[in-house]
C-alpha cells in the first residue's frame, strides 16, 4: 500500500499504571486505533506513547525505595537493584512489564528527549507571543507536606491533608485571551467537525488562568525558565509528546491524538497553547470505552462462525477498537454481537483491494468521516488491505 502524505495518527499517552495489556486491553485502544488507521494510509508505525509524569507515579517510586530498603515485596515485579532505582529507568520497567516478554514495541514516555526539546520550544514560543508568562502568583501548598495543591484551596492529593497554606512563587502560567477559546470544534477530527457540546462548555468554563507548572519528582523541568523544582504539567507535556512524534517523522499537517472523551476533558483546556508547531496542527480524534470484560460471551457465536484464534485476535485487537472511534461513546455490550458479524463478513468478501476504494477509504480517514466502518465495500476493503 503506497504511503499518503500529510495526516498521521499517534495515542494520547496512556497513563503508566500497575496492569498488562492481557489484564486491561481497554487501555490501549487508543493505541490500537492509532496503528491500524497509519496502516490503512500507508503510513510507517509511530512510537506509543506512555505517560509517566503522574503524582500516582511519584507515590508509587517513592513506596518502591521503601519497600526495596525494608526488603518487602515488589512493586508490579520490579525489583529496585542495591535497594534504589532511577525513576526513569523504574516507569520504563513498568511499561516493558505490560508486554509480552520479548515482545515490547517502539515506545516513547513524555520525558524522552524529543518530547522535552519539543515541549521546551513550545514554551518559549509561547512566551514570546504572550500566550504563557513567568509570573509571581499566589498558590496553595499543603501544610504537611508542601505539596502543590494549585491555585485553589483543596486537599492535599498527595498526603490527603485537608489544609493548604498561602505561598507566593514564581509559576508559568497561561492567561486566556479576551474573547478566545481554549477549545472548538476545530480542534476534533471527525466529520463536519462535530464536537461533543459539554466538553466544548467545559472547556470553555476552565479558569481564566491555568497553572502551567507543578511539583513532580518526575518530569520535563522548568529549570530553563528560572522555575527550578518545577516541571511542565503533564497535560501539556502529552500534547508535546505527541507532537513531537510528528515532527521526527518529517512533519505532516495533521497528527490526530486518539482519545476519549473523557481524557479530553481533562487536557484540552492545557493544551490551548499546545496543538500546534512547526507547522503541524494537532487534533484530537475520540473514541469510545470497549466493554472487553464481555468479551467472552461472544465464544459461541465464534464456534458457529467458525471463527479461529487469529480471527478472534483481529476482531478484538484490530475491529473493536475501531468500532469505538466509529461509535465515539461507549460501546455497550449487547452490540458485540452484531459488530462480530459485520466484521465476519468483511474478513469473508472475496476479492483485492480495488483501488478506487482504496482511495474513498483513506479520504474518509483523512476528513474524520467514520462511515466506512459501516460500509460492506469499503470496510471490507479495510480488512483486506490491513492484511497485507
Amino acid at each position: 500500500m503506497s504511503e499518503v502524505a500529510g495526516v498521521v495518527f499517534a495515542n494520547g499517552p496512556v497513563q503508566n499504571g500497575e496492569f498488562t495489556l492481557a489484564e486491561r486491553p481497554g487501555k490501549v485502544a487508543g493505541i490500537r486505533i492509532a496503528a491500524a488507521m497509519n496502516q490503512l494510509l500507508g503510513a510507517e508505525p509511530t512510537p506509543q506513547l506512555w505517560n509517566t509524569v503522574t503524582l500516582a507515579g511519584d507515590l508509587r517510586h517513592r513506596a518502591l525505595q521503601e519497600n526495596s530498603a525494608a526488603h518487602r515485596p515488589p512493586i508490579h515485579g520490579v525489583w529496585a537493584a542495591y535497594g534504589q532505582v532511577e525513576r526513569g529507568v523504574f516507569e520504563r520497567q513498568l511499561v516493558a512489564a505490560k508486554y509480552p516478554v520479548g515482545a515490547v514495541p517502539h515506545v516513547w514516555t513524555d520525558v524522552d528527549e524529543p518530547v522535552v526539546a519539543t515541549a521546551l520550544a513550545m514554551v518559549e514560543h509561547g512566551l514570546a507571543v504572550g500566550d504563557l508568562v513567568v509570573e509571581t502568583i499566589e498558590v496553595r501548598l499543603c501544610a504537611s507536606c508542601g505539596h502543590l495543591a494549585g491555585l485553589a484551596d483543596r486537599p492535599c492529593r498527595a498526603c490527603g491533608h485537608q489544609v493548604t497554606r498561602s505561598e507566593r512563587a514564581r509559576h508559568l502560567l497561561a492567561r486566556r485571551r479576551p474573547g478566545a477559546e481554549l477549545v472548538d470544534a476545530g480542534d476534533f477530527h471527525a466529520h463536519a467537525r462535530r464536537a461533543p457540546a459539554h466538553l466544548l462548555s467545559l472547556a470553555a468554563n476552565a479558569p481564566e488562568v491555568l497553572l502551567l507548572s507543578r511539583t513532580r519528582d518526575h518530569g520535563i523541568g522548568l529549570e530553563p525558565l528560572g522555575l527550578p523544582g518545577l516541571v511542565l504539567d503533564p497535560r501539556a507535556g502529552l500534547h508535546a509528546a505527541v507532537l513531537a512524534v510528528a515532527a521526527e517523522r518529517g512533519g505532516p499537517e495533521l497528527v490526530v491524538m486518539t482519545t476519549t472523551e473523557n481524557a479530553a476533558a481533562n487536557i484540552a483546556a492545557y493544551g490551548a497553547c499546545f496543538r500546534a508547531h512547526l507547522g503541524i496542527r494537532l487534533r484530537y480524534g475520540l473514541h469510545g470505552r470497549i466493554p472487553y470484560e464481555q468479551v467472552g460471551t461472544l465464544d459461541p457465536l465464534y464456534r458457529a462462525l467458525d471463527m479461529d484464534a487469529a480471527a478472534r485476535e483481529r476482531f478484538e485487537d484490530w475491529f473493536l477498537p475501531l468500532a469505538s472511534w466509529h461509535h465515539k461513546n461507549n460501546i455497550d455490550s449487547g452490540q458485540l454481537p452484531a459488530l462480530l458479524r459485520l466484521f465476519h463478513r468483511a474478513r469473508s468478501a472475496p476479492g483485492a483491494v480495488a483501488s478506487d476504494e482504496l482511495a474513498t477509504l483513506r479520504a474518509q480517514i483523512i476528513a474524520g468521516d467514520t462511515r466506512w466502518l459501516t460500509d460492506k465495500r469499503l470496510l471490507a476493503a479495510a480488512v483486506r488491505g490491513s492484511a497485507e
